[in-house]
């Protein structure tokens, strides 16, 4: 699997030193309808377009050459395109170029809302959505990882629901993605996404260097976003702020990752992490797991989901008493 994985890194590398050789230079509205924008970002914009001479719909992802480089903006189309032929990631036209002004791909258009959209504040959605989208998720990182990739970005607003119960989702944006070994010296703020070796290399405000050595790229760093990302579904709410020794939230729950035997008492664990089941929790404690090299892999979470992950009404009601 690791060899598979180093040989689609190079080809990654090879696949951009020829789509750089090809790149076409156009402007939009040489080949291209423009419907409306559907979608804006620190990248740039998504807008829905139609081809001019076949009528194909398509989202067209435009990113600003001020704000963009070319090598960037190489590695986050050809890697998408080598990843594209998955069912539950979001495919490419195979079509780059561009204008004066900007760098441009055509991506499938998907049309409806992003996971972010349908999560009710504090309630979250129904744990058998929840089960299905982590089913299809769990299967895009395998497949990205097994071809030696990270996404690095994995969150409710890069997943796309073709349906509100979940039962088709695709895995978008590939802007932060690298190959697995990748060093990362330092990035700039953090996310409750951010596993905490990653928090170890952000300069934070005020900061004018980070202390920590350079971070290599791994999978367990997207092993440890799905977890909060499941965990976000689930409740409503994030774990978190970010994964320092500052946030409480994240203490209570590195302490209990940090009992050499972890019980399952109901005062043992954190709680916002109450209403868990102790099969869930054995889960989260897996992918969550603070040492990076003790991380599962993300294809893991299949041993649960045939498992209850929510306590019941009663059980809830039972554990207050």
């Amino acid at each position: 699997m690791i060899e598979l994985g180093l040989a689609d890194g190079c080809l990654i590398d090879e696949l951009m030193e020829l789509t750089a050789q090809s790149l076409s230079h156009l402007e939009i509205q040489e080949r291209f309808n423009i419907v409306k924008e559907i979608g804006r970002g620190k990248y740039g914009r998504v807008l829905l377009v139609t081809h001019r001479f076949r009528g194909t719909p398509m989202a067209l992802k435009v990113m600003p050459k001020t704000s963009t480089k070319l090598q960037g903006f190489l590695r986050e189309y050809c890697i998408s395109l080598h990843l594209s032929c998955h069912p539950c990631i979001v495919g490419l036209f195979g079509i780059a170029f561009q204008s004066d002004e900007h760098y441009c791909f055509a991506q499938e258009l998907v049309i409806g809302r992003d996971l972010f959209a349908v999560i009710q504040p504090k309630v979250g959605i129904p744990e058998s959505s929840v089960k299905r989208c982590v089913l299809q998720i769990a299967s895009a990182l395998e497949f990205i990882h097994s071809r030696g990739l990270v996404h690095r970005d994995v969150k409710p607003e890069n997943i796309l629901l073709l349906d509100n119960l979940c039962s088709h989702v695709k895995l978008a944006d590939f802007g932060l993605a690298q190959k697995r070994g990748t060093l990362i010296r330092f990035i700039t703020g953090t996310l409750p996404y951010m596993a905490p070796e990653l928090c170890n290399v952000a300069l934070l405000e005020g900061q004018k260097e980070v202390t920590a050595p350079p971070l290599s790229v791994e999978p367990s760093l997207d092993t440890w976003a799905f977890g909060v990302v499941i965990f976000c579904i689930l409740t409503g709410y994030f774990p978190w702020e970010r994964c320092m020794d500052s946030d409480d939230f994240y203490q209570e729950f590195a302490d209990w990752c940090k009992i050499e035997e972890r019980p399952v008492e109901e005062e043992d664990v954190p709680p916002l992490w109450k209403r868990f089941t102790p099969e869930a929790m054995e889960m989260f404690g897996k992918l969550l797991a603070l040492d990076a090299g003790k991380r599962c892999t993300v294809e893991e979470v299949k041993v649960y989901v045939e498992k209850d992950w929510l306590k019941t009404a009663q059980e809830n009601t039972t554990g207050k008493a």
